[in-house]
């Protein structure tokens, strides 16, 4: 398992597409054996899903995402869960231990939207 999270500074970011960079973690039997972090090339509509796909990741946590992207991340076969918050460190560890328990979008994009990510 390979996991991203999408930060702004040690927390989970907002919306992921606009977040400082991701926080890496590798997972193996349950343990987290190694941590990087990568810096978010930019925003740009479909780029995301591959940027991340392309480093193997298998799951992205946000604190939201638009149904486009959690569309094409799900065509790469990633997992995306969304509506968390909290440090990114902490939700790493909650998300291993199965206590993670998705929400809604904290970013909906739809009319009246307001992730103040413009």
């Amino acid at each position: 398992m390979k996991i991203a999270i999408a930060r702004d500074g040690s927390y989970v970011s907002q919306h992921f597409g606009h977040c400082e960079g991701y926080a890496i973690y590798y997972v193996r039997d349950g343990i987290i054996f190694r941590q990087e972090d990568l810096e978010n090339p930019g925003h740009q509509p479909g780029v995301l899903p591959g940027f991340l796909a392309d480093h193997q990741v298998t799951h992205i946590l946000a604190g939201g995402m638009g149904p486009r992207a959690i569309d094409l991340f799900r065509d790469k076969g990633i997992e995306v869960i969304i509506g968390v918050s909290g440090p990114v460190d902490r939700i790493a560890q909650d998300l291993i231990a199965g206590r993670i328990v998705p929400g809604e979008s904290a970013c909906t994009h739809t009319e009246g939207h307001t992730c103040n990510h413009e």
